[in-house]
């Protein structure tokens, strides 16, 4: 989170208009591009669909069509409901009698548990990390940051929650995880949609800037000062959803007939 007000002067992008696995890049910065190429269709789909999530491309209460989707990919329906299927999974989407698809409604139950796993997965996984940031991945998670920065001057809400996911996955993925990161990013997922539409309304200008006390922590190995401004950080932006976007969860029971 930063300091400063931000603005969103315009709708989102089409929903599934997003860079093409830039999920992947955050986790495994020093890919080989050419592993994209030979990715199956099924699972690019279903990484673009999952950064269209994180990075609040697909907004809360506004539901999507299967082949809606499939039309703006430009490919055949049967990948799409694949990549529905994984992320319904994972609570990412549901998956609605009218075939269409959305984001589930934020109750305070949910809100509360993510909230919960949120500060004691995303702390831990930047301690675990910080031995295995060098000068190099330092450097990179200041670029991040200073497109965080870029984001923020511009107005510019996609921008923002593009470069912060890249901030924050830097940090977690610079250490080996195969059980880690993973299980942040399917919580990301969940709150993705919702930060954006925060972020977009009321901006972040009553937020300390945790990023530069995190590198600063980083700067200095410092365990205790990271996971301090990684909480910070992860409260910061979850109080304003806490404030702004749950539902009632009596408004979701159906009601009876007068």
């Amino acid at each position: 989170m930063k300091s400063k007000p931000l603005s969103d002067p315009s709708p989102p992008t089409p929903v599934l208009v997003a860079p093409v696995d830039s999920v992947v890049r955050a986790r495994k910065p020093k890919d080989d591009p050419a592993d994209a190429a030979a990715t199956p269709l099924h699972d690019r789909v279903y990484q673009q669909l999952r950064t269209a999530l994180i990075t609040g491309r697909i907004v809360p209460g506004r539901a999507v069509t299967l082949r809606g989707i499939a039309a703006e990919l430009a490919v055949s329906p049967m990948p799409v409901r694949e990549a529905l299927r994984r992320l319904a999974a994972e609570r990412a989407l549901e998956i609605r009698s009218t075939r269409r698809v959305g984001v589930p409604r934020m109750t305070p139950h949910r809100f509360a548990e993510l909230v919960t796993a949120r500060r004691l997965l995303e702390p831990e996984a930047a301690v675990n990390a910080l031995a295995f940031i060098d000068r190099a991945r330092l450097a990179e998670i200041r670029a991040a940051d200073d497109a965080v920065e870029e984001a923020l001057r511009t107005g510019n809400v996609e921008l923002y929650m593009d470069a912060n996911y890249r901030f924050h996955f830097l940090i977690y993925s610079a250490a080996p995880s195969s059980v880690l990161v993973p299980l942040i990013e399917t919580l990301w997922l969940q709150f993705g949609p919702f930060m954006r539409s925060v972020y977009g309304r009321v901006g972040t200008a009553t937020l300390e800037d945790q990023h530069e006390r995190a590198m600063e922590a980083i700067r200095r190995a410092d365990p205790v000062a990271l996971r301090t401004a990684i909480e910070a950080d992860i409260m910061d932006g979850m109080r304003l959803i806490g404030l702004t976007e749950l539902d009632d969860p009596e408004e979701a029971k159906p009601r009876k007939r007068g």
